[in-house]
């Protein structure tokens, strides 16, 4: 599966600004942020920035154009909320970053127990603003699924995504017992459970809980979501994870991951595991496709930036994986998975000193006892040391079946020595015993000696089955009329503009020309941009400007200014008018006054 093509237009959704007198409601602006973020990504033709690229910027607060530049995005939302009792204030408007000025903006008063009407309500107004500045967007009538139907249930969702999202044990277990709660009240809400599977996996993988028992109670999560809707796109790509870090079955992995893209096509973690998969596979080209998809979505993510130092530590382009691995490892020393791959580079390099002072200096909990070891022989075997005692150690510790660790740098090992019938022996324990960090260690680049056995090949398609992806079902666009259908609405649309002369409507929207127009506003959106060429604002302000200028010349409009004349025009902005203007004739609205009168 590709990745969607590239964007025309894209968005970031800025964290809105909480005004309420409570601080505390910060998870509440947050939540409703990120609520509107997710619906927007729903919409194909729309490059919508990940949440947490998006949140960096408020604690790194930074000018519109540097936003701009940093996320890439051509438009950016920033707003505010005040809660005060049960009525809510939502303030936001659309900055265009190249001007650094205002494309629309909008405040609403709403009773709290409407949240989630009024997050599509806000949702699909800023699509329709986009659409109609940008181009043609495609995206059904309702962008936000009412997660439950009990607002406590919901606040304690976002309590506890709020807590999840600081990534520290302490939090984390906030976190869990907020979705404990929402579930506890809704015992039907599929996100509380994702939240929980999200938040115990999180403690497994990062060593803050007996791995097992957290483990379990991230599948037990799943479990119960699944029972709720099995296609959930976060959900799946949860089981994928489960999938290959625990049961070592990266088939299964594969089809999870393609799974969630298939109900979400551009859920940036997905392609990040799926470019991953590719990775282990050798398929470089596809891997590097969805690797930079996620990019272009998430790029100021570390795991968006671990992935890519991995796929350059895969593909043998050191000096690149190094530079971003001492990033990650400036602002994070307890990033374990980067500091695994730098000391691997470092190995490869034969820069035993720093790889030695890098395992040393690590705080002795981030390394499992076999790891540490694992690597201290490593740095032994490259260097000649054969016949350390640490490597008698590690043979020894990997007779455990569960000593996944042991089994794993023993293959790597063995293959380092040229001993392959030990390292397809030791091999034998991920089929054994489900040694999941052996698949991964299988095609690491220190145990190239092996991979020119004959019996290499065979162990890798086993392993790593073809990507044999289905092909990416296409945008949701609307449906191409045939030509007698689109002659009409043409013929309509040009009716409504000159005849009926509806741009004279300061407040004429997409949505509303097509509903006047018996057509949805897919469908309009698609004739303006594929069949006329050009978008919404475009068409509208064609027609205003045409009238302004029959209004200028007309000696009777001589005692009204040239502003004037654009508000009875339809024109609601002396910005937009004089922008309109210029771009269509060339000059500005005095000039060509001038014009006319010489």
């Amino acid at each position: 599966m590709p990745p969607p093509s590239s964007h025309k237009s894209s968005i970031a959704v800025l964290p809105f600004k909480n005004i309420s007198n409570d601080p505390e409601m910060d998870f509440f602006s947050d939540g409703v942020t990120e609520e509107i973020i997710l619906a927007l990504a729903k919409i194909e033709q729309l490059k919508v920035i990940s949440r947490t690229s998006s949140f960096f910027f408020k604690a790194h607060p930074a000018p519109i154009e540097e936003i701009g530049k940093k996320l890439d995005v051509n438009i950016i939302l920033e707003g505010s909320i005040r809660l005060r009792g049960d009525m809510l204030r939502i303030s936001a408007q659309l900055i265009e970053v190249d001007q650094d000025s205002h494309l629309w903006s909008e405040t609403w008063n709403r009773k709290l127990e409407n949240l989630f009407d009024i997050q599509d309500e806000i949702s699909l107004l800023i699509a329709d603003k986009i659409r109609e500045h940008s181009g043609h967007l495609s995206f059904s009538d309702r962008l936000v699924k009412q997660q439950t139907k009990d607002l406590n249930a919901y606040q304690h969702y976002l309590k506890g995504r709020f807590h999840f999202h600081k990534w520290n044990p302490e939090d984390n277990n906030i976190a869990i017992k907020e979705f404990e709660k929402a579930a506890a009240i809704d015992d039907q809400m599929i996100e509380a459970q994702i939240g929980l599977a999200d938040a115990y996996s999180f403690m497994a993988v990062a060593g803050f809980a007996p791995r097992e028992s957290a483990w379990g109670k991230a599948i037990a999560a799943m479990d119960a979501a699944k029972r709720l809707d099995e296609n959930n796109p976060g959900l799946n790509y949860m089981m994928a994870n489960q999938a290959f870090f625990t049961d070592a079955d990266y088939d299964k992995a594969r089809r999870l991951v393609l799974k969630s893209l298939e109900h979400a096509p551009t859920f940036e973690k997905s392609h990040r595991f799926l470019s991953f998969l590719y990775v282990l596979n050798s398929d470089y080209k596809q891997a590097k496709k969805h690797l930079f998809f996620a990019k272009s979505i998430d790029p100021l993510n570390p795991e968006t930036s671990f992935y890519e130092a991995f796929f350059y530590h895969r593909t043998g382009e050191h000096a690149l994986a190094e530079d971003i691995l001492d990033k990650l490892l400036t602002a994070n020393q307890m990033n374990l998975p980067g500091l695994v791959i730098s000391i691997y580079l470092k190995i490869k390099e034969k820069k035993w000193r720093e790889a030695l002072q890098q395992i040393e200096q690590a705080p002795k909990a981030l390394f499992t006892p076999d790891e540490r070891l694992g690597m201290l022989c490593l740095v032994e075997v490259t260097k000649g040391n054969t016949d350390s005692p640490l490597l008698t150690e590690l043979l020894q510790n990997a007779k455990d079946p569960a000593a996944h660790h042991a089994h794993s740098y023993a293959f790597i090992l063995h293959s380092m020595l040229g001993q392959f019938e030990q390292a397809y022996a030791m091999l034998q324990n991920l089929f054994d015993h489900k040694s999941s960090i052996l698949l991964l260690s299988f095609s690491n680049p220190l145990s190239q000696n092996i991979q020119s056995t004959p019996a290499y090949q065979t162990y890798h398609r086993k392993l790593y089955p073809p990507l044999t992806a289905p092909k990416a079902a296409k945008p949701n666009k609307a449906p191409k009329a045939d030509e007698a259908s689109t002659r009409q609405d043409l013929a309509q649309l040009q009716q409504r503009m000159t005849v009926e002369q509806a741009f004279l409507n300061p407040a004429l929207s997409l949505r509303s020309l097509a509903n006047s127009l018996g057509i949805h506003p897919n469908q309009l959106s698609w004739l303006l941009n594929q069949v006329l060429g050009k978008n919404f604002n475009e068409y509208v302000n064609q027609h205003r400007v045409a009238h302004f200028k029959k209004l200028v010349v007309d000696p009777a409009n001589a005692h009204i200014s040239l502003i004037g004349l654009a508000y009875e025009s339809g024109f609601k902005s002396k910005t937009v008018f004089h922008t309109a203007f210029k771009k269509e004739t060339g000059m500005t609205p005095k000039e060509y006054q001038k014009s006319q009168q010489a």
